[in-house]
C-alpha cells in the first residue's frame, strides 16, 4: 500500500483534497497544483467558493493571479460539493482552531472536517491535519474519529500525519513551498507517506518521531514568540518610565552576534497564531496537572498593551488640554501586521473599541483594509491629518506617507513605542 501511494505521487497521479480555503488552505492548494498534482479545494462556505472561482481570494497577500491559472487549466477544482471529493488519494485539513469563551480549544471545525473526510476517504489514502492544535489531537482524537467514520485503521488501511502550517502572510521571501515542512506520522509508514507527498511540493521536509511531537513544534514556535514579545513589551513600558528609547536599546542589543535575537514592541498581538495557539498548550498542560506560568504571564502582558496605548493617548490629549470625549482620533493601520489585510485578533481593533467607549470620534486609514465593521478607510490627505486632535500610529504600512503625517499632525501617539525622531519634528508620544 505504501509503495503504491509513493509511486502514484512520484508519477503525478495523485489527487489531493484541501479542506478549508483560507489563509493556509488556498496557497497550499495552489502549491500542490504547481507541483503537478490534481487538486480539489473544498470549503463549506459557498460564498467563499464562488468568490475564489471568480478570482477573489479575500487574501491581499495571495490574489487571484497566483492561483487562477491552475483553476483555468483544471488542475485546481474548487467546490462545496461533497460528491466531488470522494475517493481522493490525500486529504489535507486546513480549518480554523479558535478558543472558546473559557480559553479552551474549540475543535468543532476540525471535527466537522474529519467527519467529512471519514465518509469520503478510501483505503490507501493519506490524511494530513495542518490546523494548529494541542499535542495528542491527531493520535487520540482525529485517529479515533476517522477510524470510526471510515471503518478503516490508521497505519494499516490509511496513512495519518500531522504537519503544522507555517504561513507568514505578506512575507516577500518565505512562501508555502520554501518554508521547511515538519511532519509526524502515527506510524513510521504514515510518516513515509507524508514525506513522499509533501516532498514533491516542499523544498525541505523535516521528519519528527510522532504526531504529538509535530503538534508541539508548532505551539512551541508560537510560545517562543509570544513570550519574547511580552518581554520586549514590558521593557517598552519600563524604558518609557526611565526616559529610554526601547527601539534604540533593541537595535544596539541586536548588534551582538550571538545569544540574542531582536523582538520589537507593539500595541499587542494579532493574527491567529501568537495570541491563540499558546493557550492550546496551557489547556493541555492543565489536563495533566501542570501550570504553564510563562505562557499565562506572557498572555497577560500582551493582552494589556491595547489598554496601555489608550491610556497613553488619553494622557497625551490631557496634556494638550483636550478631553477624550469628542476628540477626533485618526488611527493609521488596523491590520495586525504590516502590509497585510488580516485583522484577526488585531490590537488596533481592540484599541478602537476602547477609544469609542471613552467617547472618542474615530476614523481610520489602512491601505489594505477598506472596511472594518461599519467603518471605511478614509483617504489620507494633509487636511484629514490636520483635522485630527490625535493621530494614533498602530500598524506601519509601507504605503503610508509618514512624512506627510509628521508635517501636518498636531499630536502623534505611537502605539509601537517608537520615537520617530528621524521622521517627525513635532511632538510624538511614545506608547
Amino acid at each position: 500500500m505504501l509503495e503504491e501511494f509513493k509511486k502514484r505521487v512520484a508519477e503525478g497521479r495523485t489527487t489531493v483534497c484541501v479542506l478549508g480555503l483560507g489563509y493556509v488552505g488556498l496557497p497550499l492548494a495552489a502549491a500542490f497544483a504547481e507541483a503537478g498534482l490534481s487538486v480539489v479545494g473544498y470549503d463549506v462556505d459557498r460564498t467563499k467558493v464562488i468568490n475564489v472561482l471568480a478570482g477573489k481570494s479575500g487574501l491581499r497577500h495571495f490574489e487571484g493571479d497566483e492561483y487562477m491559472p491552475y483553476v483555468v487549466s483544471g488542475s485546481l477544482r474548487v467546490t462545496d460539493n461533497l460528491a466531488e471529493i470522494e475517493g481522493c488519494d490525500a486529504y489535507v485539513i486546513c480549518v480554523p482552531t479558535p478558543l472558546d469563551d473559557a480559553r479552551s480549544p474549540d475543535l468543532r471545525c476540525v471535527m466537522s472536517a474529519v467527519d467529512t473526510v471519514g465518509v469520503s476517504m478510501r483505503r490507501g489514502c493519506l490524511v494530513a491535519l495542518e490546523s494548529t492544535t494541542y499535542p495528542g489531537t491527531t493520535s487520540e482524537v482525529v485517529r479515533e474519529r476517522l477510524e470510526r467514520r471510515s471503518c478503516l485503521v490508521a497505519g494499516d488501511d490509511f496513512f495519518l500525519v500531522y504537519t503544522p502550517e507555517r504561513q507568514d502572510p505578506g512575507n516577500p521571501v518565505y512562501k508555502t513551498r520554501n518554508i521547511p515542512k515538519v511532519i509526524g506520522g502515527v506510524t513510521p509508514q504514515c510518516l513515509d507517506a507524508g514525506m513522499a507527498l509533501y516532498g514533491r511540493v516542499m523544498e525541505e521536509c523535516v521528519p519528527v518521531s510522532t504526531t504529538d511531537a509535530a503538534e508541539m513544534v508548532k505551539i512551541f514556535e508560537n510560545v517562543y514568540r509570544a513570550v519574547n514579545i511580552a518581554l520586549v513589551n514590558e521593557m517598552k513600558v519600563l524604558c518609557h518610565r526611565l526616559g529610554i528609547d526601547v527601539w534604540e536599546v533593541v537595535r544596539a542589543a541586536g548588534s551582538k552576534p550571538f545569544g540574542f535575537q531582536p523582538f520589537y514592541p507593539g500595541p499587542g498581538l494579532g493574527g491567529h497564531c501568537i495570541p491563540i495557539d499558546p493557550f492550546y498548550l496551557s489547556w493541555r498542560a492543565r489536563q495533566i496537572g501542570m501550570s504553564t506560568r510563562f505562557i499565562e504571564l506572557a498572555g497577560e502582558i500582551n493582552a494589556s498593551m491595547p489598554e496601555y496605548v489608550v491610556r497613553r493617548a488619553q494622557d497625551a490629549l490631557d496634556a494638550h488640554g483636550l478631553c477624550m470625549t469628542g476628540a477626533g482620533v485618526l488611527v493609521l493601520g488596523v491590520a495586525y501586521k504590516p502590509d497585510v489585510s488580516d485583522v484577526r485578533e488585531s490590537p488596533a481593533v481592540k484599541v478602537i473599541r476602547m477609544l469609542e467607549e471613552k467617547g472618542a470620534d474615530i476614523w481610520y486609514h489602512d491601505p489594505h483594509v477598506p472596511e472594518l465593521g461599519d467603518m471605511r478607510s478614509i483617504q489620507l490627505t494633509p487636511s484629514v491629518v490636520a483635522s485630527a486632535d490625535c493621530v494614533l500610529l498602530v500598524t506601519d504600512h509601507a504605503q503610508i506617507d509618514y512624512g506627510m503625517v509628521a508635517e501636518h499632525a498636531a499630536l502623534i501617539v505611537d502605539a509601537r513605542g517608537r520615537f520617530f525622531s528621524e521622521r517627525v519634528s513635532g511632538e510624538v508620544v511614545q506608547a
